[in-house]
Parts: C-alpha cells; sequence; structure tokens
C-alpha cells in the first residue's frame, strides 16, 4: 500500500523530533523534506499549498529500538490516514477511510484488514517498557 497507518507506541507518545531538536535544527529538517517535495505530497501526490512534516519510524521489537527512517512531506488528509487514531478521536474517520482507499486503490473491507493488522502490531509495541531511539538518518544533516 502507498498510504499506510504509522500507529506509534503509546511510550512513545510526546517524544518526537520537534521535543528533541532545537527550533532552528527542526526546521532545517522539515524545510528538507518541503524541498524534496516540490509542492506535492510525497505520499498521494497532490499539489497543494501547504504541506505537514511526518516523521516516519520503524520498530525493531526484538532490540527494543526505535529508528528514525525519514522525515516526508505529506498533505493533511494523508497525515490523518497515517495518524488515524487521533482522526478517529477528532471524528474524521470517514474521510480518512475514503483517502485512504482512493490513495491505495482498495475496497473498505482491505481498508479495515489493514486497520486490525496496524491496531495488532500497535498492541504488540506497546508491550515494550521502553524504546532505545537511533537517530542516525540525521546525519546527514551534520
Amino acid at each position: 500500500m502507498k498510504l499506510e497507518f504509522e500507529l506509534v507506541p503509546e511510550s512513545c507518545w510526546y517524544s518526537n523530533l520537534r521535543s528533541i531538536l532545537s527550533k532552528e535544527q527542526w526546521d532545517v529538517v522539515r524545510r528538507d523534506a518541503y524541498a524534496r517535495a516540490g509542492g506535492r505530497c510525497m505520499i498521494c501526490g497532490k499539489p497543494v499549498k501547504r504541506l505537514e512534516a511526518h516523521e516516519r519510524w520503524s520498530y525493531d521489537e526484538k532490540n527494543k529500538v526505535q529508528k528514525l527512517e525519514d522525515v516526508v512531506a505529506v498533505c493533511r488528509a494523508c497525515h490523518e490516514v497515517i495518524h488515524i487514531g487521533r482522526t478517529q478521536l477528532m471524528g474524521r474517520e470517514k474521510e480518512a477511510s475514503e483517502h485512504y482507499m482512493k490513495v491505495n486503490g482498495c475496497s473498505y473491507a482491505e481498508y479495515r484488514k489493514a486497520l486490525g493488522e496496524a491496531n495488532a502490531a500497535h498492541q504488540r509495541r506497546n508491550k515494550v517498557d521502553e524504546w532505545k531511539l537511533d537517530l542516525t538518518w540525521l546525519q546527514r544533516f551534520c
């Protein structure tokens, strides 16, 4: 799937780059993503005036490592799908599900299946007490 759910383990909530980096450092990282995007969402390709920076993380459950893989520029609609838990709390799941299905060219049943799989991974990852942070991706800015 082109557009996927990225459910962050609860123990990692509020530990994002904006809270780790200085404002100036975060601006360099997010502006790099915007420049690479060229005015288009890096997931759905839609041209937009306002892009949002999204951190892509991978999770090595065996070694308990949360690794920064990239920072990408996305449209609001894709960002709401990625963070579906927050979107559901805001009452916007219908719009997000429609966007997910459109971008991925899939059915509602496939949407529900992918959401179930994402929730299962989220539950597994929530069992890890503390994740080690791997920020080697940021070395490109040094």
